[in-house]
């Protein structure tokens, strides 16, 4: 991939670059469909092509505590009233914010359009057909508005239902951490919104960030904010609010480094209004916070193609360490076979021999002629054979699936944290496959895919590496 046009104006470079962008773009997300997509769900790794996940514009998800301004902040970054607001939980559901194609005056914007979850799960062109498996309880609380502003011209927003304290997926109807999992696992980039009165006690926001998104996103695409501070008395109040959050993320991540907490506010919010009116105002020297956030959000599609890079590599490593269990299980169960078979037709020719031996030493036998002597004896030995064969079909190979799957994580070596890392993310996958197939599935073309797996996203990453470096 080779960049050109050197001595061209800012206006065609730039156009160039764009088109540039998404011409890799295109690239990377054919290599996902042509060469992971049909191995991945051949063999079970995944329900859905794997490039739904990525074919679609780059996404911003927005999580947090319930009144901590998820909804206030998003509407600030649109330019208008688009989500509710209020101290108590407003909305319970899981909202997408694009923009409306259209190519009319964006100088106002508004709401031009809602679809609900049924139609937004079944939409091709949208990446949420993963979502679908969370039921219909989670589809009543699924939905897309479409709105006319600038922000959304190159990317998408997606607002949450706030986390609480006592909510179970009884409650819910659907499993709430799966779903923010299977979102993260899509953003480009996520907002964890805190507020001064609730900095981190959650026990949802506590579960998202212990377990959730350590399993579903990277740590650079996750930031921490903590938003209403303009609610904060005073410096020292705002000090004390952002160590107390500090300790608690401490605590829920299991980190000693906590990266920076962006500080943040609405100034449309009529206690804002108010508070730029005290002698002891300190919300002005934090304004570079918020115009620094909301940059990291407009960056988002700058990431795009890092991160289907990085996605490319991950699924890449792990079909293909996938694949490999599969294989030397697969291996493993044919030599644990064909031992048998061998020590059975060893213990049958014995069984034969002991039989002749027998007839023809028998007082009671040893009228039959030596013909029908071996003919019986090779009839003992043959039915010794099936009757060992039938007891290893119905007793030897369960018994031998039960221990490996008991035993699963000794299918593979990890000498490696990268190994381990790759094999804690397929797992359970590997168990799910073998335990639903009962081990039996055919072995030709397991390894073939496993090695072009490998091969395959090897050159689409380095390709894509190159050309991300050309990009500068």
């Amino acid at each position: 991939m080779k960049r050109s046009g050197a001595g061209i104006g800012n206006q065609e470079s730039d156009m160039y670059k764009k088109n540039y962008i998404e011409s890799l773009r295109n690239e990377l997300v054919e290599a996902v469909q042509k060469n992971l997509s049909p191995v991945a769900i051949k063999y079970h790794y995944s329900d859905v092509p794997l490039e739904v996940s990525v074919k679609w514009r780059p996404i911003v998800l927005v999580i947090g505590n319930y009144s901590s301004g998820k909804s206030t902040l998003i509407n600030e970054l649109l330019g208008s009233e688009i989500q509710a607001t209020g101290q108590a939980p407003t909305d319970d559901s899981f909202t997408v914010i694009t923009n409306a194609d259209s190519d009319g005056n964006k100088s106002t914007v508004k709401l031009v359009d809602e679809r609900d979850g049924k139609v937004l799960l079944h939409d091709e062109q949208y990446p949420f057909s993963i979502l679908k498996k969370h039921g219909d309880r989670f589809a009543a609380h699924f939905r897309l508005k479409r709105v006319n502003s600038p922000m959304l011209d190159q990317l998408a927003i997606i607002d949450t239902p706030g986390m609480l304290d006592s909510v179970s997926e009884n409650d819910r109807g659907y499993d709430f951490q799966q779903v923010i999992g299977d979102l993260a696992q899509i953003a480009d980039l996520t907002l964890v919104l805190f507020d001064p009165h609730k900095a981190g006690t959650i026990r949802e926001t506590y579960e998202s960030l212990r377990k959730t998104l350590p399993a579903s996103t990277f740590e650079d695409r996750v930031v921490f904010v903590l938003n209403r501070i303009d609610e904060c008395a005073n410096l020292n109040d705002l000090l004390r609010v952002y160590g107390t959050l500090c300790w608690n993320l401490s605590q829920m991540t299991g980190r000693k480094d906590i990266p920076m907490i962006k500080l943040t506010y609405s100034e449309n919010v009529p206690a804002t209004n108010q508070r730029l009116k005290n002698k002891e105002d300190f919300l002005p020297l934090l304004k570079n916070q918020r115009d620094e956030l909301r940059q990291r959000v407009l960056d988002a599609p700058r990431y795009r193609l890092d991160h289907l890079t990085s996605y490319i590599e991950v699924h890449g490593v792990r079909l293909a360490h996938y694949l490999e269990a599969i294989h030397l299980y697969a291996r493993k169960r044919f030599l644990y076979k064909l031992k048998y078979v061998v020590n059975s037709v060893a213990i049958s020719i014995l069984l034969a021999g002991a039989s002749w031996l027998f007839i023809v030493s028998s007082a009671y036998f040893g009228a039959l002629d030596e013909v029908t002597a071996i003919g019986a004896s090779a009839g003992i030995g043959l039915c010794g054979f099936v009757a060992a064969i039938v007891l290893m079909r119905v007793q030897f190979l369960p018994m031998f699936h039960h221990s490996t799957l008991k035993q699963i994580d000794q299918i593979t070596e990890c000498p490696t944290q990268a190994r381990k890392d790759s094999w804690n993310a397929v797992k359970t996958k590997v168990y799910d496959f073998l335990d639903y197939n009962k081990g039996v599935f055919p072995r030709s073309g397991i390894r073939s895919d496993w090695k072009n797996v490998l091969r395959l996203y090897e050159k689409a990453s380095s390709e894509a590496r190159k050309a991300l470096a050309e990009i500068g």
